[in-house]
């Protein structure tokens, strides 16, 4: 019996950054992710709202984000919080860093899911800041499509 080739239903979102940044251009990119994490994100246990990414030499991190400890994990469970990298080619990574460069751009992470073939992927995505106003018009584009959809 082969792999199920189902589609997951694994899809961990970061409502916090579309309402902070402006979300520019988006990118999918692979995590090096231990057993017991990928055991955690199968069961829906992955928190992406305080998280961010940076640039160590020529490599990507994602930090700050939260996977919780596996239950059944014995000794060889992994640390939450810890630093995790990104799976991107050369040319991705020389792409992004290029434009962090510039002023006020920045990467976060804004969807987690399990592929078709039972690998964790993360969209990401280069964003830039939203201004106190600017959060204020976003509510008020959702209040209103909320209302145009109720009647």
């Amino acid at each position: 019996m082969g792999k199920d080739k189902n589609i997951s239903t694994i899809r961990i979102k970061n409502k916090r950054a579309s309402f902070e940044y402006f979300l520019l251009d988006k990118l999918v990119a692979g995590i090096a992710l231990t057993g017991t994490e990928i055991k955690s994100i199968r069961a829906g246990k992955a928190n992406l709202s305080d998280s961010y990414c940076v640039f160590k030499g020529n490599e990507m991190f994602v930090v700050g984000m939260h996977i919780s400890e596996y239950e059944n994990g014995t000794y060889n469970n992994h640390d939450p919080k810890r630093d995790r990298k990104l799976l991107l080619t050369k040319k991705e990574l020389r792409k992004m860093k290029s434009k962090v460069n510039e002023k006020g751009l920045t990467i976060v992470p804004v969807v987690m899911f399990i592929n078709g073939n039972g690998l964790a992927k993360l969209e990401i995505a280069l964003a830039k800041g939203k201004h106190y106003f600017d959060k204020r018009e976003s509510l008020k584009e959702k209040q209103t499509k909320r209302e145009m959809e109720r009647y």
